[in-house]
């Protein structure tokens, strides 16, 4: 029901305390305006009005909300214009968790985009490893970056992938073996993501789409990227990471591609959301607009083979 609507055909029957008379001059049926009556007695949870078949009176509430119908009417009209308007030009706030690496190189730019566009929203973004609780922290989506979404229960719209490459110092590489094959990550020292490795295996994928799948192990893993990036660039292993995160070292000779002749396993980036029922209209198009802004980037390069 409509409320607005309802407390109008309130104030027409109580007007002229007659059901019909009410009918007849919004040009509706006598059964539709006791239904809209009832409907709005029992959203007040009161009785507003006392009928038997020869009259119609107002209750104490029925006579409160007479002397208040215009004032209500009219706050819940301007209520439901805002609502529209909110729709139609985004306001308000936006909070958003990212890691580290991506959200200060990556989403940030992205949402600067969107902010161009959209200059009454404003976009709060909290780095962190990408787990945050979105109802604890208050946020309204969270950029999770992973093989593979590992909880089904969450709500995920994919918006983009990127491919990523193992690096190493020429220095660490120049100590050893340099690997030839993906089985001769086993005898390296290789600096493993706990939340994109739990399990220890780095897959790989040769020029003839065959898949290879290797137990690897080192003396440091890390939650974060960056710091496993940091000990690679100290000569101290081989460590796998998204393109966007190694492309400027590897273009600066910092960092070699090992294996560049193998495909790892890429990565998907989400944007995960508590619920899609009550997705406010400024996130979806904030999603949307990464979806868009992340499947225009380039994220291969030529600096190493993929």
């Amino acid at each position: 029901m409509n409320t607005v609507e309802c407390i109008e055909v309130f104030v027409e029957v109580a007007k002229g305390l007659s059901f019909t008379k009410a009918a007849e001059r919004l040009g509706t049926s006598r059964s539709v305006i006791s239904k809209k009556i009832a409907w709005l007695e029992q959203t007040f949870e009161t009785q507003l009005l006392q009928r038997n078949t020869k009259r119609v009176s107002l209750t104490e509430s029925g006579e409160i909300l007479l002397r208040n119908a215009d004032s209500v009417s009219r706050a819940l009209t301007e209520l439901k214009d805002l609502v529209r308007s909110s729709v139609q030009r985004p306001t308000g706030r936006i909070r958003v968790g990212s890691p580290p690496s991506f959200g200060a190189v990556h989403l940030a730019p992205a949402a600067q985009a969107f902010l161009q566009t959209y200059p009454e929203v404003q976009i709060t973004m909290q780095l962190d490893d990408g787990r945050s609780d979105l109802i604890a922290e208050n946020m309204d989506l969270s950029v999770r970056i992973a093989p593979h979404l590992r909880d089904t229960s969450q709500i995920a719209y994919k918006i983009a992938v990127v491919p990523q490459v193992l690096v190493a110092t020429s220095d660490y590489l120049k100590r050893g073996k340099k690997p030839k094959h993906p089985a001769d990550l086993k005898d390296h020292n290789c600096l493993l993501h706990t939340l994109k490795a739990p399990t220890s295996v780095w897959q790989l994928t040769d020029t003839q789409g065959k898949q290879h799948k290797v137990q690897v192990g080192g003396a440091f893993n890390s939650n974060l990227g960056e710091s496993l990036l940091h000990l690679a660039q100290r000569h101290y292993g081989i460590s796998m990471h998204p393109r966007y995160m190694v492309e400027e070292l590897i273009a600066q000779g910092r960092l070699q591609v090992v294996l560049p002749d193998y495909k790892c396993e890429g990565l998907d980036i989400y944007a995960v959301i508590q619920s899609k029922r009550y997705l406010p209209y400024k996130v979806r198009l904030f999603i949307d607009h990464l979806r868009g802004y992340f499947q225009d980037m380039n994220w291969t390069s030529t600096s190493g083979k993929l």
